[in-house]
This record gives structure tokens, C-alpha cells and sequence, in this order.
């Protein structure tokens, strides 16, 4: 399991292809239904599966030794599933490399879809639309703070 606190090496590269996927979608829409939106944004295909090459490592581990990773969010579960099936069919057609090789390869292609539930990317995008509404305010701050302050 993840340990609160943890944090995601691969945040601002997820961030920038999550919005890609949201700005998509948007652009698709005859009229906006935010849930409808992040419903489709969430299927969309990713540029990679957002995990770390290390934690992918460890759970694939517990996986070849049989762990069905029962208490794991079924879009987890789901991303992990996907990432050990291309691990096994490329350990199979390339018996030589090492799985520490392998995994660093699968993580590293295109995913089908971004493994998380619709909510959640749409706190996500909220949250990245956010700060770059504040990187653009204090930018911008000191031609409108004429007062002298």
C-alpha cells in the first residue's frame, strides 16, 4: 500500500496530459456537462500508466507470487492488471531482459485510459486550473497594484 504523505514523481507530467485530455474533450461538446466530460475524460487514452517505475516493481512482485490485490480501488487494481499482462507477453517474446527492464518499458507506453474515476480527475483539473489562475495573478499582480502597497 501507498504511504500517506507519499508523493507522485510523475504529478506534473500526469497533470499536463490529464488537462490535454480534458481541453479534448471540451472541445467535443455541443453543450458542457462537467460530468459527462470527466466521465469521457477518465476513458481517454493516457500518454503512460501514471506510476512509478519502484512502486509498479513491488506490486507486480506480489503479483507474480499469486497477490490479487483484493484490497486495492478497482481502478488500481484494474491499471496493475493491465501492467502485469504486458509484463508477462514481454517477458515471453523477450525471455533475456530483466523484469526491472521490462517493467521500466510497459510503464513507460501508452495506457488505454487514466485509471481514475471521474471525480477524482475533475479534482485534479480543478486544482491544476487553480494554480495557474495563481501563477497568472501574481504575475500579473504588480500592474494592478498601483496604490503604492
Amino acid at each position: 500500500m501507498k504511504h500517506k504523505g507519499s508523493t507522485f514523481e510523475y504529478k506534473d507530467e500526469r497533470d499536463r496530459d490529464l488537462l490535454r485530455a480534458y481541453r479534448e474533450q471540451l472541445m467535443l461538446c455541443e453543450t458542457i456537462d462537467l460530468t459527462e466530460v470527466f466521465k469521457k475524460v477518465v476513458l481517454m487514452p493516457s500518454a503512460r500508466f501514471w506510476v512509478s517505475e519502484e512502486r509498479a516493481a513491488i506490486v507486480i512482485a506480489r503479483m507474480f507470487k499469486g497477490d490479487k490485490l483484493e484490497s486495492m480501488k478497482p481502478n488500481t487494481r484494474e491499471m496493475y492488471e493491465e501492467i502485469f499482462k504486458r509484463v508477462k507477453d514481454m517477458k515471453e517474446h523477450n525471455p533475456e531482459m530483466s523484469l526491472f527492464d521490462i517493467l521500466f518499458r510497459v510503464v513507460r507506453q501508452p495506457a488505454p485510459k487514466f485509471y481514475l474515476t471521474p471525480d477524482s480527475a475533475k479534482v485534479i483539473t480543478t486544482r491544476i486550473k487553480r494554480e495557474q489562475f495563481n501563477k497568472v495573478q501574481k504575475r500579473l499582480r504588480h500592474m494592478f497594484n498601483m496604490g503604492g502597497n
